[in-house]
């Protein structure tokens, strides 16, 4: 059983990983790092921190794995900036502090098409996340690329919504690789990723979290 690190549990992916995770007896204990309190759970400990400015050291760092789950959009973020400083400083602090309190193995939820050499900035950012954190040397590293999120949002992504609403109908048209995925595909990635027993480095393509096997 391994202590695993959550980060993002309020959003659409980190919900449905905070959700399998708490059922999953590989699991001995969930600590989430949250902006605001969650409901209380059997075997969940909830930090709740100012990500501005967290601490080197905590005795919570101290766990065997992490899922970040992070991200915002440019129009939420207000910024090229501040969407750079969540989604990929952000994680990149949290991955480099967790490692230094032990943690092997990281599983981060990014984008389709990341790429630290792209001329977007969206999906270069993504991508220099990626190649920050593979740099701290974590034995265990898994990157999911899911395409467009099939979830109800809490908060406004009017452009997600809208393409939303043409994909659905065509799904089975689509090829897998720009389909819509599920929250609950994408976090049974990033779950069986950072419980592996043995771990590794792999990518895991917005193709794959269609297959019967992540899909459940």
């Amino acid at each position: 059983m391994l202590r695993l690190m959550l980060v993002g549990a309020t959003g659409a992916v980190g919900r449905a990983v905070l959700a399998q995770a708490l059922s999953d007896r590989r699991v001995a204990e969930v600590v989430a790092l949250t902006r605001r309190p969650l409901p209380a759970a059997e075997r969940l400990l909830n930090v709740v921190v100012d990500f501005d400015s967290l601490p080197e050291q905590a005795p919570w760092w101290t766990v065997d794995a992490v899922i970040c789950t992070l991200g915002t959009t440019q129009r939420a973020a207000g910024s090229n900036e501040k969407f750079a400083a969540v989604d990929r400083d952000l994680p990149l602090r949290i991955a480099s502090r967790a490692r230094a309190a032990g943690a092997t193995r990281f599983a981060l939820n990014s984008s389709l098409g990341a790429d630290a050499g792209s001329g977007n900035f969206y999906l270069r950012t993504k991508g220099e996340a990626e190649d920050a954190i593979r740099e701290l040397g974590y034995p265990g590293y898994t990157i999911v690329r899911p395409s467009l999120i099939d979830a109800e949002r809490a908060e406004s992504r009017p452009g997600e919504r809208l393409a939303l609403t043409f994909v659905r109908p065509l799904s089975s048209l689509i090829p897998r690789r720009w389909r819509a995925v599920t929250p609950e595909a994408i976090a049974r990635a990033l779950l069986n990723a950072a419980l592996a027993l043995s771990p590794g480095s792999r990518v895991i393509e917005s193709e794959e979290l269609h297959q019967p096997s992540v899909r459940g």
